[in-house]
């Protein structure tokens, strides 16, 4: 695929989309398996985590857009690199473990400040959630590519618009049973 293929618009809606689903779905899984619930109350990740019955929690996967939108920020300069080359869901990992996850400017668990400047013990740092968003990222990365590099697999196209309209009524409805029960 060209690069000159590839709009802002349409990287934009993409990165949205497969964001938003690989949020939910790993952050689902890594909720269940970790036990975020207990998690998020009952350690030290208390003083800065929601607990995950919180309105707001609910609604965290719908507004995910904001997130895709940036990343579609990043990415679109550097199309040519990422969509243009046969291994470029490889480079968009790579950018995403290095400076989302390891390089991050603020103090967050599992990052070089987070091991610096927080109290956390590095083994909580680099367990769950740790697992948790480089799975995330590796999955943006590789279903992004091959949906930008493959427009026209109308079955993609219509599976990841159905499961995004699925968590988007999710998202939303959590919250407003959640804000209902409060």
């Amino acid at each position: 695929m060209s690069s000159r293929e590839v709009s802002f618009f349409g990287l934009s809606v993409k990165t949205i989309v497969v964001h938003t689903l690989t949020y939910f779905l790993v952050g689902l899984i890594a909720s269940t398996v970790f036990n975020y619930a207990e998690l998020f109350t009952q350690t030290q990740l208390s003083s800065f985590m929601r607990p995950v019955e919180e309105p707001i929690v609910a609604l965290g996967p719908a507004l995910q857009f904001i997130r895709g939108i940036l990343f579609a920020t990043a990415f679109y300069p550097l199309r040519e690199i990422l969509f243009g080359r046969k291994n470029g869901w490889l480079f968009i990992w790579l950018l995403l473990v290095t400076l989302g996850i390891l390089s991050t400017f603020g103090p967050s668990p599992g990052s070089v400040e987070g091991v610096i400047y927080t109290t956390l013990p590095i083994a909580e740092q680099f367990s769950g959630g740790f697992l948790e968003v480089l799975t995330q990222s590796f999955l943006l990365s590789a279903v992004l590519f091959y949906w930008v590099n493959n427009p026209d697999k109308r079955w993609l196209n219509w599976l990841l618009w159905i499961l995004y309209a699925l968590v988007l009524f999710m998202s939303v409805a959590g919250y407003f049973f959640l804000l209902g029960g409060s």
